[in-house]
This record gives structure tokens, C-alpha cells and sequence, in this order.
């Protein structure tokens, strides 16, 4: 099977739309579990009685590091195995324990399943990106990816829908028993799904096992510093949003908001505001790619300065303010915008036979360092702004954190100068 065109889906059960669209369903589902914690904060740190070190630990570090270091394994097991069934193995343990989730009476019982939920979030995107990559070109690849990344945006703001409408009338826990449900019906349609590019482990041209895709993900690292400046500046653009786990506390304590109200809000312009990035980003990015001599990378680095401004001023204003609203749609915009440019760039600057352990690396680069450091630094932050009698301590958190992730800045501008000749001399390597 050839691995960079669409020729790659001849004799399989789906067509590439279809796959994608069950694919980008899948991601939906996944973000949805992923956000619950987060939509349900108001609901669920009471209740359990959680310090906000505590819930930053829980929707930080214990689920990042599971699902950032066990992605890396997955993203091996992804090109070395039946994608679709892995996969769908996946849905259903993340979907189990979700539903495990919901019985928690405390922060211990809420952490065990939060974290191995990361083991079976981990294996999605990784086979996913693999799977999509085998079956578009590389001109429709960013859109293809935007398309699956629509996942965040309706997967976010369904969460939030979720604890705005269902959470005060069947309660947090319900919610969650539901979700998980819903997973295993979607994990049994995943199973159906033909992978015809099963790899056996002796056709690797790198050599069998863990060490032979180490290699390669080495030397794909160090023959392209724009794959390593397009993975530096996710990490940079992720400790802010590792930051907005705390945004719905912040909301109510700090903007006066009632929680199911803003649950709602943000709900609602997450999904808007994040289709319509994730469709720029795709749509703009490939245009991009036909048409400027930089890569799409180029592209984030002018939307990320052009909107730098508006994401860090809705911080500081008061809720009332004229700035407050769009400041939360263009940080919603911009996160959405990102996936398609820079999965797709990563996919054209890696080996074909580990795409998916170099996506699943970047997994673990954004998620174990960005979001590591941005949901766990500022939830330690908080803590220590109040102690110290900071009036608004989730407000300075939240703007520390922005502020260390304008270094996305210079990783995307040399990401994107850098694109063209690195990817030339990954196509020369595996022609």
C-alpha cells in the first residue's frame, strides 16, 4: 500500500470521507470525556472537596503523563498492527472508565480512572493521523486533519453544553455514566473497520520492535529542525490551554458568572468559534502550502500575533467589557486553527512507515510538557496568589501562563522559514 496518497484506500470498507467522518465523530466523543472534568468544576470540586492544586493535578498531571507516555507506545503499536482495532479497543477502555469516573467520592477514587483514561485516549490519534495520512493527498491533507481536529471544538463545547443543561437536572454523575455508554456503541462500529495496511514486524525497513521506531524518530528529529520548531511551538500554544482548565472557577468566582449559565456561553462559542478556526486553518493552510514558499507553519505564526493581543487583554478587562466575549472566542479560534497546519505538517515531515509514532510523540511533547506545565503550574499558582492576598488570583495565573506561551512566536515563524527544504530532504530520503 502506498503511504502518501489516496490510492492507499482502494479495497478497503470505507471511503476516505466516510472513515474520516467516523473518525472525527470518534474525536468528538473523545473530547467530550476529556472535558468533563473540566465543564463539571463547579459541580465536582465542591462536592469532593477539592483544593485547586487537587483538581489541577487530576485534569493535569495524573491524566497528562499516562496519556502523553503510553501515546508514544500506541503511536508504535499504530504502524505495527491493525489500526482500526486498536482503536476501537481504545474507545471502549477510556469509555469504561469514564463511566468508573462517575462514581468517584473523593480525590483518589476520581485520580485512578482519570489517569488510565489517558491510556486509552492515548492510542486515538496517533492510528488516526496514520490512518488519514494513507488515504489523502498531501494537498487535501491539512483540511482532512482540520476536519478530524473538528473533534476539540464540538467535543469541547458539547462538554460544556453537557454540564450546563443535563448537570443541574440528572447531576455530574449521570452525565458521565451516559458518555460512557455512547463510547461503547462506537467502539463496536470502530471494529467493523478494514485496515488493509496491517505491517508485520519483519518488513520495517529500520529493524523490528521499540528500538528500530526510536531510531527513526530520532533521525527524523534530527534531520528536520522544522518538525522539532512546529512540536516546540504546540508545547508553547498548549501551557496556555492547559491554563483555561481553570476557566470555568474563574468565570464564576472572578466574572460573576452563575456556572450553568457560562456553561452554556462557552459551550456555544466553542463550538462556533472553533469550527469556524479549524475550517480556516484547514482550508487556509492548504492554500497556503500551494501557494507561499513557507510552510503552513508560517501560517499560525501571523494568526497567533495577530490575535496575541485580543487573547491576552480578555484576561484583565472586566466581564462587561467590549473586549471580554471576542477575547474568549480568538483564543478558542486560534487552538482550533493550529491542528490542521501542524499534524499535517508533521505527517509530510516524517518517515511514512512512523507517522503514527511521530504524532504520537508530538502527543506526548504537548500534552506531558505543555499542558503538563500549564494546567499543574497554574493551578499551584492560584494557591500561592491567594495566600498571598491576591485579590484575583485565577486572573494572574491565567495571564502568567499566556504570557510564557507567546514563545510559540519564534518556533512557528522558524517552523514555517525552514518547511520546504526540510521536506525535500525527507522526500529524498524515502523516495
Amino acid at each position: 500500500m502506498s503511504a502518501t496518497g489516496p490510492q492507499a484506500s482502494e479495497g478497503s470498507s470505507a471511503s476516505p470521507w466516510g472513515l474520516l467522518a467516523l473518525l472525527t465523530v470518534i474525536n468528538v466523543l473523545n473530547f467530550v470525556d476529556r472535558q468533563l472534568l473540566p465543564s463539571f468544576a463547579n459541580f465536582i470540586k465542591p462536592e469532593l472537596g477539592l483544593s485547586d492544586t487537587q483538581f489541577g493535578l487530576l485534569t493535569g498531571l495524573f491524566f497528562i503523563i499516562f496519556y502523553a507516555v503510553a501515546g508514544l507506545f500506541m503511536g508504535v503499536l499504530a504502524d505495527r498492527t491493525h489500526r482500526g482495532r486498536l482503536i476501537a479497543l481504545a474507545i471502549a477502555l477510556w469509555s469504561l472508565l469514564t463511566a468508573a469516573s462517575g462514581a468517584a467520592k473523593g480525590f483518589v477514587s476520581m485520580a485512578l480512572p482519570r489517569a488510565l483514561i489517558g491510556v486509552g485516549e492515548s492510542a486515538l490519534t496517533p492510528a488516526a493521523a496514520s490512518l488519514v495520512a494513507d488515504r489523502f493527498k498531501p494537498s487535501q491533507l491539512g483540511l482532512a486533519m482540520a476536519l478530524y481536529y473538528l473533534g476539540v471544538p464540538i467535543g469541547a463545547g458539547a462538554s460544556l453544553l453537557v454540564a450546563g443543561y443535563l448537570g443541574p437536572t440528572i447531576g455530574w454523575r449521570n452525565c458521565f455514566y451516559l458518555l460512557g455508554g455512547i463510547g461503547l456503541v462506537l467502539a463496536a462500529l470502530m471494529w467493523l473497520v478494514r485496515d488493509d495496511r496491517v505491517v508485520k514486524p519483519q518488513t520495517h525497513s529500520h529493524g523490528p520492535g521499540w528500538r528500530g521506531h526510536m531510531r527513526v524518530l530520532g533521525g527524523a528529529l534530527r534531520q528536520s529542525p522544522a518538525l522539532c520548531m512546529i512540536i516546540a511551538g504546540g508545547v508553547a500554544l498548549h501551557i496556555a490551554v492547559g491554563a483555561a482548565a481553570f476557566d470555568q472557577l474563574w468565570f464564576v468566582q472572578e466574572r460573576g458568572y452563575e456556572r450553568a449559565e457560562i456553561a452554556k456561553l462557552t459551550g456555544f462559542m466553542t463550538v462556533v468559534a472553533g469550527v469556524a478556526g479549524s475550517l480556516f486553518g484547514g482550508f487556509a493552510g492548504d492554500w497556503w502550502y500551494r501557494t507561499r514558499k513557507s510552510g503552513r507553519a508560517m501560517l499560525l505564526f501571523w494568526m497567533f500575533l495577530a490575535l496575541a493581543p485580543l487573547t491576552l487583554a480578555f484576561r484583565i478587562v472586566p466581564a462587561d467589557s467590549v473586549w471580554f466575549v471576542p477575547g474568549i472566542g480568538a483564543g478558542i479560534f486560534l487552538l482550533c486553527a493550529f491542528y490542521g497546519p501542524s499534524v499535517s505538517t508533521i505527517q509530510e515531515l516524517s518517515p511514512p512507515s512512523s507517522r503514527a509514532t511521530v504524532v504520537a510523540f508530538n502527543i506526548l511533547c504537548v500534552n506531558a510538557v505543555g499542558l503538563g506545565i500549564g494546567i499543574t503550574a497554574t493551578g499551584a499558582l492560584i494557591d500561592v496568589f491567594r495566600s498571598a492576598g491576591d485579590p484575583q488570583p485565577y486572573s494572574s495565573a491565567a495571564l502568567t501562563m499566556s504570557l510564557v506561551s507567546m514563545l510559540a512566536l519564534p518556533a512557528f515563524y522558524l517552523a514555517g522559514h525552514w518547511f520546504h527544504r526540510d521536506k525535500a530532504r525527507v522526500d529524498a530520503l524515502h523516495s
